[in-house]
């Protein structure tokens, strides 16, 4: 289902596609019935897996309160103004909600319609209700599913929904890595609660994103998402905080929209909130003045940037709530070990986690937390005899450097199994039948926090064989675990390896997704092996794809080509694999042919995804 509503940025359109590719598959598995409505007629043109049992064509669509839905879309669709329904469900006495809210699908007026029959529970308003369900699904889909991890920068970011879940929906956070050690920290709060609310977040984030990679200035970007906001109803009103942080000095250029100061905590423990001068929120007031202000994280210091929830669940007057959440910050930032390597992946959780003992929580929290490290990450360089022995101490060594980076298990696991890898060759291989020589293993990350490992030794060049039970299964083995694997052979072998640091915020929680219906098979009846794809090519589809390219091709040795005739959906996740296989044949020397017929949607999605250029398309 690929909406827009209105216009963006230019060079929005990808990062919004991304995050409503992530919006339907939330929605998809939601215990609420949700359609998207389109055309001249308002059919039904997408409908998730409840509301495909309830019928998808427009006459299935039930009576609210002696109301047609089918008659209130199409004023919703005419008028562009939001509906919600409250009521008695047709004739059969089940009281049931929906809300209308109008988008734009394929430039014709279409209607979002979320369908909702009360469910009995305990009477709390915070009861495990189909709704609260929907909106816990759909916040957590569309914030970021990865925070940049900067060696002189810990980030950390943390969501929870308010009480009542009548009132939840739309705050969100996110981190750009701007390059050159630099940072955009945003936190924001979109108007509105439930879907339609995590729909516009989702589209004020992307813009925001959009505008950030071309022009970071707090003053650029605060002016487009104001123009922006102007022309999207539902986005009108949102309130923002977008600042610059440079790692390397600490320096903060920000500016808000609507939104509060951000919390300082200096590396003494005293407290303060940065000045910011006040500003109307976004597109309420069109072209109202922009005051940037600057200010100087030391080192040790830590920046907290929190949506309104953090300070109304104290109740009036603000001054409480603000001061309450100064004493929260302190504690939980002063903890032992909260600061230190992995401890500091759980700094926003632990804000997060003191102020829900309020006694309730009117709004939503979202709370970002940037920490300025008061010690830099020094290189690793081991200088080892290649011998199997000498492996342990690798591991050793590495893995205590790699935690000090705060890496999270799952990736530091990969990145050691990596790196074993290419030792394990050199000590096995470098040297065969000759007297064991030195193996030498480097590790540095640079200010963007892209890691890179180099495993070095002087001995003979050995070409990867094609059988991957040897050499191609270690390449095939690393390339699967990290992001990029160079291998040169002159004066002996480099393996380096590099990947770009990153992890999870604190509230991602592991989800089962549903069973792809992709089919990825290999057929090796021609005279390079070809990856033959049918069907839906979702998340977990995208992923049986990866595999088997890199099993096919000996881990990128050897040419192989990707058949997506039979595709008939092609999810961002899938094209993020493609792109990926063409980076590793164009390291390897050899270009990925991929069959996608002309006119089809995958070749579409490939054209627009920029991809034409790195692969060769039939």
């Amino acid at each position: 289902m690929n909406t827009s509503q209105g216009s963006s940025p230019s060079g929005s359109r990808p990062v919004q596609e991304a995050g409503g590719a992530a919006l339907v598959a939330a929605m998809e598995e939601a215990p609420a019935a949700i359609y998207c409505l389109a055309g001249p007629a308002l059919e039904p043109v997408w409908a998730n897996a409840r509301a495909r049992e309830l019928g998808t064509a427009r006459a299935d669509l039930p009576s609210v309160a002696g109301r047609r839905v089918a008659d209130v879309a199409d004023t919703v669709a005419r008028t562009g103004r939001t509906e919600t329904l409250h009521g008695v469900l047709g004739s059969n006495g089940q009281t049931a909600n929906v809300v209308l809210q109008p988008l734009t699908v394929g430039g014709e007026p279409g209607v979002l319609l979320v369908f909702e029959a009360e469910q009995p529970h305990d009477g709390s308003e915070d009861g495990p209700d189909a709704e609260a369900a929907v909106v816990d699904q759909v916040q957590h889909s569309l914030l970021p599913p990865t925070l940049p991890l900067l060696p002189d920068v810990r980030l950390s970011g943390s969501y929870h929904r308010a009480s009542s879940v009548r009132a939840a929906g739309g705050d969100w956070y996110d981190a750009v890595p701007l390059g050159r050690g630099r940072l955009a920290l945003v936190i924001g709060d979109a108007v509105g609660h439930g879907v339609p609310a995590a729909g516009a977040m989702s589209r004020l984030r992307g813009a925001m994103r959009s505008v950030a990679l071309r022009d970071p200035s707090p003053a650029a970007v605060v002016a487009a998402l104001d123009a922006f906001a102007a022309q999207m109803e539902d986005v009108e009103g949102a309130s923002v905080f977008y600042g610059v942080l440079e790692a390397a000095t600490g320096r903060l250029t920000y500016a808000a929209a609507g939104h509060p100061p951000p919390l300082l905590v200096r590396a003494d423990g005293t407290t303060s909130y940065l000045p910011l001068t006040a500003r109307p929120p976004l597109g309420s007031l069109p072209g109202a003045p922009t005051v940037v202000a600057t200010a100087e994280l030391e080192l040790g210091a830590t920046l907290v940037l929190y949506s309104d929830g953090a300070v109304t669940a104290w109740g009036p007057p603000p001054a409480h709530g603000l001061d309450r959440l100064a004493q929260v910050a302190r504690e939980a930032l002063t903890g032992s070990g909260a600061l230190d390597g992995e401890g500091s992946a759980g700094l926003a959780a632990a804000v997060v986690e003191r102020l829900l003992d309020a006694p309730e929580r009117p709004d939503d929290i979202a709370v970002l937390v940037a920490h300025r490290r008061a010690e830099g990450t020094a290189s690793l360089d081991l200088d080892l005899s290649a011998v199997p022995a000498s492996l342990p101490a690798v591991r050793r060594r590495l893995v205590n450097w790699l935690t000090a980076l705060g890496m999270g298990e799952q990736d530091r696991v990969g990145v050691m199994v990596a790196v074993g890898e290419a030792c394990a060759n050199a000590a096995e291989h470098a040297y065969r039948g000759t007297e064991p020589g030195r193996m030498y293993v480097t590790a540095a990350v640079d200010v963007d926090g892209l890691l890179t490992v180099t495993v070095r030794d002087e001995g003979r060049w050995r070409p990867p064989d094609r059988d991957p039970g040897d050499r191609g299964r270690g390449l095939l083995i690393m390339r699967q675990l990290v992001d990029g694997v160079v291998l040169q052979g002159e004066h002996g072998t480099t393996v380096t390896l590099s990947m770009q640091l990153r992890r999870s915020p604190d509230e991602i929680e592991e989800r089962h997704a549903e069973a792809s219906t992709a089919e990825v098979v290999v057929d090796r009846a021609s005279e390079r092996p070809v990856v033959r794809v049918s069907g839906v090519v979702d998340l977990i589809g995208a992923e049986r794809m990866r595999i088997r390219l890199l099993e096919a091709s000996h881990g990128g040795t050897g040419r192989v080509e990707l058949d997506l005739t039979a595709v008939t959906l092609f999810s961002s996740a899938a094209v993020r694999v493609v792109l990926a296989m063409a980076r590793i044949a164009g390291d390897e020397g050899w270009r990925l042919l991929v069959h996608a017929p002309e006119g089809g949607v995958t070749r579409h999605i490939l054209d627009i995804s920029g991809l034409a250029g790195l692969v060769e398309l039939r």
